[in-house]
């Protein structure tokens, strides 16, 4: 039996937990025959497809459908992550770990010592460090 279904989830974190524990009890033994034949590159497509009507839904009034479409999108990028723990590709731990770090690292003006005042100086700051990372990358390849 699938482990959180005794327990209501309460928390987000939790939600999220079981969300993640789902998709990967979807790729086992007891789970889905057609989820375990999904690669990761399968789920990313259907990723794409989900990340579309969550677009669409967006461009609508109705916050249902939006949730809907989000938690969607949600659900096929964790059964990619969950394909691609299985293929031995990443995890979505570290693919946590690492968005989190991108993401203080790119808001240099927030939690850095760069400056802005505006929207277009935060988008220029990004685009600063992004630039800046790249010529790293590609300097050490």
């Amino acid at each position: 039996m699938y482990p959180h279904w005794e327990r209501r989830p309460e928390k987000m974190g939790e939600w999220f937990e079981a969300l993640v524990a789902l998709a990967r009890y979807l790729r086992g033994p007891d789970g889905c025959p057609w989820d375990r034949k999904q690669t990761s590159k399968d789920f990313a497509q259907f990723a794409v497809e989900e990340a579309g009507e969550l677009v669409e839904a967006c461009e609508t009034s109705d916050n249902a459908h939006i949730a809907e479409e989000f938690g969607d999108t949600l659900f096929c990028l964790l059964a990619l992550s969950a394909a691609a723990e299985h293929e031995g590709r990443f995890d979505v731990t570290g693919a946590l770990e690492r968005a989190h770090a991108k993401m203080i690292r790119r808001h240099g003006h927030v939690f850095g010592e760069h400056e802005a005042e505006t929207a277009e100086d935060a988008l220029r700051v990004w685009q600063e460090i992004k630039k800046e990372e790249r010529s790293r990358k590609d300097s050490e390849t």
